[in-house]
């Protein structure tokens, strides 16, 4: 019988493991100790435990807390800025301009600080991101209690943050001295593009994420136009040129990754390279639909995340994971293609994999860090539950998110932010706004 007495005890009608296929525990309790689950025991047993908070979620789905795998945490400034063009249209005419003229550190903060506000309502725990100003984005995500992995963007062409490739490494490495040692915070190498980085910057990232034992994380095939200009331009492929520079490895965070042909679904899954999959933002930039069964199929690993709110335009990652599973089925017209556990578990399990993580988080097991989210199930909308994972995936929305926890520590209680003021968060979002208007689009 586990030992007395706990700092939380958390009762639900049932629990989604992630550990095993399809499995839910019902009328469990998970008791957390020191930020870990330290034990998962029927409820009829967790009666005779103590614990300074013990909470009662009769009605509630507890699961791992979600980990987005991709976004821009901070263009939360710039949501619903230049919607329904296309994405060079997008990037060079629109964001790029604006970024411009307004982005900088409290800019970051401000943004990021907002998004993870958000996406820590919508029942996310982790973030792993790609922008600028990175100290100001591990200062949002300390500040916020969500786990941060800072990308350090690297681009050719200057901007507001660095003047050329060599400065934004650079400046990536300074600022990562300043939070080695947090355990929320990890900074990533981040080439932006194939279309953006040159090869011996792709080299240099390669080298330095070995020696420093950094993840890489890219955007890779996220259009044709991408795929085609490389063919016409230097004869081959973006993966085949990434693949000659050493860049496809377990480091690899691969962003998008729609329009692959089957050796190249081969080809990441010898290299073990993992892919952070976008549904809406490919589908409202009309990127198009990635293989993602075929990719699971292959035994590639595949997470999800939001991409950036400018490009989606909320961080929900509830609706991910079901425009994921939906995504997969109308793309093959295979109507079990990524049935709703497997598609919780890119979700969960597979985020933290790819960012070398699944060791601490992604699943409820005894020993793992308590990243955990409560979904409450009562609401009309999702009633009546026959099936827990089901509704999680293709009924529940992000307002039923009641409660969030990371390492044992409560974010969301009641659907009530803890560490972050709400009213402050939207007091700078709309002196922001008015900013940015000010100077124009």
């Amino acid at each position: 019988m586990p030992q007395n007495n706990y700092d939380t005890i958390i009762n639900a009608r049932w629990i989604i493991t992630v550990e095993a296929d399809n499995e839910v525990l019902e009328n469990h309790a998970i008791a957390i100790k020191d930020g870990r689950i330290a034990a998962i025991v029927p409820a009829t047993q967790a009666a005779n435990l103590t614990a300074d908070t013990v909470l009662h979620l009769d009605s509630h789905v507890v699961m791992p807390g979600l980990i987005n795998l991709h976004g821009h945490s901070a263009m939360t400034l710039l949501r619903g800025m230049a919607d329904d063009k296309a994405l060079m249209d997008w990037l060079t005419n629109h964001i790029w301009p604006a970024e411009g003229r307004h982005v900088r550190d409290d800019f970051v903060f401000d943004g990021a600080s907002l998004a993870m506000a958000e996406m820590i309502r919508g029942g996310t725990t982790t973030i792993n991101d790609m922008y600028f100003f990175h100290g100001a984005m591990a200062r949002a995500g300390l500040a916020s209690g969500m786990r941060t992995f800072v990308g350090a963007s690297i681009l050719e062409f200057p901007t507001n943050y660095g003047a050329n490739a060599d400065d934004y490494i650079t400046r990536a490495l300074d600022e990562r001295r300043e939070f080695l040692g947090e355990e929320r915070i990890t900074f990533t190498l981040a080439p932006h593009a194939p279309y953006t980085v040159s090869d011996a910057t792709f080299r240099k990232v390669v080298t330095l994420a070995e020696q420093e034992d950094m993840l890489i994380h890219c955007h890779i095939h996220e259009t044709a136009h991408e795929v085609d200009s490389s063919v016409a331009e230097i004869g081959v492929r973006p993966l085949a040129r990434l693949k000659e520079l050493g860049l496809l490895s377990p480091r690899l965070i691969a962003a998008h990754m729609v329009h692959l042909n089957q050796a190249e679904i081969e080809l990441v899954a010898r290299h073990g390279v993992s892919i952070a999959h976008n549904p809406t933002s490919n589908m409202k930039l009309a990127s198009g639909i990635a293989p993602v069964n075929a990719l699971l199929e292959a035994g590639v690993n595949v997470g999800i995340g939001t991409d950036g709110a400018a490009s989606n335009n909320k961080l929900d990652m509830l609706a991910e994971t079901r425009m994921g599973a939906l995504l997969a089925k109308v793309g093959t017209l295979n109507p079990t293609a990524v049935p709703a556990y497997s598609a919780i578990r890119m979700a969960t399990l597979n985020g933290a994999k790819a960012l070398g993580i699944d060791d601490k988080v992604g699943s409820v097991a005894t020993g793992k860090q308590a990243d955990l989210i409560a979904v409450n199930l009562s609401a009309l909308e999702t009633a009546p539950a026959f099936d827990p994972v089901s509704h999680v995936v293709y009924a529940a929305g992000r307002e039923q998110v009641s409660h969030v926890w990371v390492q044992g520590e409560a974010l969301l209680q009641d659907r009530k932010l803890l560490r972050q003021d709400e009213q402050a968060l939207l007091a700078r979002a709309e002196d922001w706004r008015h900013r940015i208007l000010a100077k124009g689009e």
